[in-house]
């Protein structure tokens, strides 16, 4: 049992410092356009809800979101880096929601059925939308005249403009995540057996 809670902590460990390096590090965890960065990272955090648990997965979406908040004091990529994701509303709080809702649908799916690959998709693809969806909601609340000024459009016109966004950004993000997520998980829980207990 203490083997076992050391191996998950040592595992826990390392997905966060993966998150931290990806934060920091463009091409690792996003991919800066100028406009909007196209995240990867959540993967991350995916894995960590599936493979650990939604608790776990929480924390390793709160790193992700402290580490969103660092950059975008230290070195923002986008025009609305510094307004929009020093906000921790806005950076840690989706974050954390992705690492929840991965985690809490990949549990339903293993306690409720056999088909443990398909829960993993499926967490796998609502944690990226969770993840797009909270983001951009809550720049739209929070942010509607700051965007429309930085992407020099209309207010009124904004929601056509983060339409666009989960069209280019969101919807890649999800495959990437349905994709490349269970792949992860699945190698890591077939070694680690004990995990998915």
């Amino acid at each position: 049992m203490q083997k076992r809670k050391a191996y998950r902590t040592a595992i826990l460990g390392i997905l966060m410092a993966i998150i931290l390096v990806q934060s920091m590090v463009p091409f690792l965890g996003f991919i800066p356009t100028g406009f909007i960065n196209i995240t990867i990272i959540h993967i991350t955090v995916i894995v960590a809800a599936i493979v650990l648990g939604p608790k776990d997965g929480a924390i390793v979406g709160l790193v992700w979101g402290i580490g969103t908040i660092i950059r975008a004091f230290t070195s923002p990529t986008s025009i609305i880096d510094t307004t929009v994701f020093t906000n921790p509303v806005v950076a840690v709080l989706p974050r954390v929601a992705v690492g929840l809702v991965a985690g809490w649908i990949y549990l339903w799916f293993k306690h409720h059925t056999s088909k443990k690959v398909l829960g993993m998709a499926i967490a796998s693809g609502v944690g990226s939308l969770v993840n797009t969806g909270l983001v951009l909601g809550l720049m739209r609340l929070m942010y509607a005249s700051t965007m429309a000024q930085a992407y020099a459009t209309q207010t009124d016109l904004l929601n056509k403009l983060l339409l666009v966004i989960v069209g280019t950004n969101g919807v890649p993000e999800m495959i990437a995540a349905i994709i490349i997520a269970p792949a992860i998980s699945s190698a890591i829980l077939k070694t680690n057996k004990f995990l998915d207990n």
